[in-house]
């Protein structure tokens, strides 16, 4: 199934269950605050849709019509999932031959015409850029409203004179409420402060925004390698805090396949709280979540549901002609997710991180008014249990290791199986020699229809489903030759980096 990555839309799934797309990664957010910011206001960064779920960067987002309340900023980044009819075959390992990704339109604008309150015509002050222009307008509006509330009260006060009126004010609560462990408040106040808000840049300028949480002490930051990807070649990176510190960072490796990233922040203060990492195998589905990001550049935003499917089949691309695609076996939850959202943690109820936010699946229409699509309630995000060792041998190496059987197979749609192929990429051998399935007797032809207990419907849920084991571990498949059934053991070969 394909999705869009952080929050982009995702395209059909080819076969069943549909991958999600993943979701873009949210847009480039305002003015920066003092301390290593770019001094000119990062362009428009397309929405793009990650893999099944989960986008890359999109299209910039236009300015929408309609009274002036200041116009957005670019758009989030987003990741939108492939599975396209008609792909080219791929090698079962890494990296299978690019996908024609779908995406969701750029944009993260209001919707034309439409204003926060027609009757009132007052301008809002001239913004500096797209956030400004939206805190501007939220200003005039938090202006406009106290006034008109301030005028209210005074006139109930007015006319309870003598009017034998009695009102009850309830009690100052704040200090009475007791908000427990498992209370959404509570844990967003404890996640909140490990949850940064990332802007890259490329080179020539162009850049967008995600979201990343405190990994570990040392200063590590963990996040989608599409929020990343513009600055991995000399651009710049930042990421900002909640409380307002904003510090410069590196990329400090990043896996393209996995769509996971690591990146380290410069001078790191020594007070960092890393997020505590769950367990992803033991999710089940109804389980409530939480999900932190800055959807559409909105920071430290916080929505919630619960875990809808487990093991969803996802892939997803940046949508350029020289990426690869990202393939995942996804946590599906109905949290809303919007691009800007990926890279951010999904958390249990109890606060420790279940998933990455990485993906969505959203309508054909754009969100907001034009441009991306927003949250139709269906969104992705990796493992974390799967997140976890690839930012490990990313800290450790800065390269990616991939486990593979050593066959390509093709990516067609299909609900049948994978199909091996009967050549592999670039006219190799479509069963690698002397490799995990060439040991195990597979041949071209020979259709994958379960790996362990689950069920492979398609060339991208056979590679998701191999990328959620390390090298070295034991898997059975099951196959179809010449009408027949057939059960074999292999163990899992590996491969290190995405070239």
């Amino acid at each position: 199934m394909s999705t869009e990555n952080e929050g982009n839309a995702v395209p059909p799934a080819p076969s069943a269950p549909p991958v999600p797309v993943a979701s873009p990664a949210a847009s480039p957010q305002g003015p920066a605050p003092d301390g290593g910011a770019p001094t000119t206001p990062l362009p428009p960064v397309p929405q793009g849709t990650p893999g099944a779920p989960g986008q890359y960067p999109a299209p910039a987002a236009q300015t929408p019509a309609g009274p002036p309340h200041g116009a957005p900023g670019p758009a989030p980044d987003a990741h939108q999932p492939y599975g396209a009819p008609g792909a080219p075959a791929a090698d079962g390992s890494w990296p299978p031959p690019t996908a024609t990704p779908a995406y969701g339109d750029g944009g993260s604008g209001g919707a034309a015409g439409a204003g926060w309150g027609s009757s009132y015509q007052q301008p809002a002050p001239k913004p500096r850029n797209g956030r400004g222009g939206l805190v501007a307008a939220v200003l005039v509006a938090a202006l406009v409203a106290g006034g008109l509330g301030g005028g209210i009260g005074y006139t109930l006060a007015k006319d309870n004179d003598g009017s034998g009126s009695t009102t009850v004010s309830a009690s100052d609560g704040a200090s009475q409420i007791k908000r427990a462990p498992g209370t959404i408040a509570n844990v967003a106040s404890s996640a909140l402060p490990s949850t940064v808000t990332i802007e890259a840049e490329s080179t020539s300028g162009e850049g967008g925004t995600g979201t990343g949480f405190v990994f570990d002490t040392q200063g590590h930051i963990v996040t989608n390698n599409h929020v990343v990807a513009e600055a991995v070649d000399g651009g710049k990176l930042s990421a900002t805090f909640p409380n307002g510190r904003k510090y410069d960072a590196e990329v400090v490796g990043h896996a393209q396949g996995y769509d996971v990233a690591v990146i380290k922040l410069k001078n790191a203060p020594s007070d960092l709280k890393p997020l505590a990492l769950g367990n992803s195998d033991k999710v089940a589905v109804g389980d409530e979540t939480i999900a932190i990001g800055a959807p559409f550049g909105l920071s430290n935003t916080v929505t919630t549901g619960i875990i809808s499917a487990k093991n969803r089949p996802v892939a997803s691309s940046d949508g350029s002609s020289s990426s690869k695609a990202s393939y995942m076996s996804a946590l599906q939850t109905d949290a809303s997710i919007n691009p800007g959202n990926s890279g951010g943690p999904l958390l249990s109820a109890t606060g420790a991180v279940i998933g990455i936010n990485s993906a969505i699946q959203s309508s054909s229409s754009g969100g907001l008014g034009s441009g991306q699509s927003g949250s139709i309630g269906l969104g992705f995000a990796i493992p974390i249990n799967q997140a976890k060792y690839v930012a490990q041998q990313l800290i450790k190496t800065g390269k990616p290791v991939y486990a593979k059987i050593g066959a390509s197979v093709s990516l067609e749609d299909s609900t049948a199986g994978a199909k091996i192929t009967d050549q592999g990429a670039s006219g190799s051998a479509a069963v690698e020699s002397g490799g995990p399935a060439d040991k195990a007797g597979l041949k071209p032809g020979d259709v994958i229809t379960k790996l362990d207990d689950h069920v492979i419907d398609s060339g991208p849920t056979l590679i998701g489903e191999i990328w959620t084991h390390k090298p070295g571990d034991k898997v059975t498949i099951t196959y179809k030759r010449g009408g027949q059934e057939h059960t074999v053991d292999l163990s899992l070969g590996s491969r290190a980096g995405d070239s």
